[in-house]
């Protein structure tokens, strides 16, 4: 990063920069590794066929590309949540906390629905480690709230 790249942010919020990319691209890694698992892992194949004996081929594959879509879908928002968080400490805005830590939330929300949440077999839906990989984006998403809320306490309070 050059410094005219960053010469509008505050100091926690350019601290914040490196943990923001990190979380974009591990956000982009889960959708590619969804879109690629198909043809390489089979993770999401063999979580249905585990889960439901009796599914046939064409079954299987139905659930998967259903997986696959809900996951894009996942990642497309979060890709945009980040690039909007990024565009928000750059620009050195104020209120770029609130967004990233609601972000944070949402983001921790979606994590435990895929982790947690019961197929009508009752058993988790979601391919285990899909769900885990949904948790890794949340890692540095905190790491950044924290350092922008930390950041934006310590200003405020030089301020007065």
């Amino acid at each position: 990063m050059t410094a005219a790249t960053t010469s509008l942010a505050r100091p926690g919020q350019r601290a914040a920069l490196p943990a923001l990319w990190i979380g974009l691209l591990l956000t982009a890694a889960v959708g590619v590794y969804a879109l690629l698992d198909g043809s390489t892992t089979h993770v999401l194949a063999d979580h249905l066929r585990a889960t439901y004996p009796a599914f046939d081929d064409q079954d299987v594959q139905a659930g998967v590309a259903a997986y696959v879509t809900i996951l894009l879908g996942v990642t497309g928002l979060g890709v945009v949540g980040w690039v909007a968080t990024i565009w928000a400490a750059r620009s050195g805005k104020r209120w770029t906390v609130w967004p990233a830590a609601t972000l944070l939330v949402a983001a921790v929300g979606v994590a435990t629905v895929g982790l947690t949440t019961l197929d009508t077999s009752g058993e988790v839906g979601l391919a285990p480690l899909m769900g885990w990989l949904l948790v890794l984006p949340c890692l540095p998403g905190l790491v950044a709230v924290v350092m922008l809320w930390t950041r934006r306490r310590s200003a405020s309070s030089t301020s007065r």
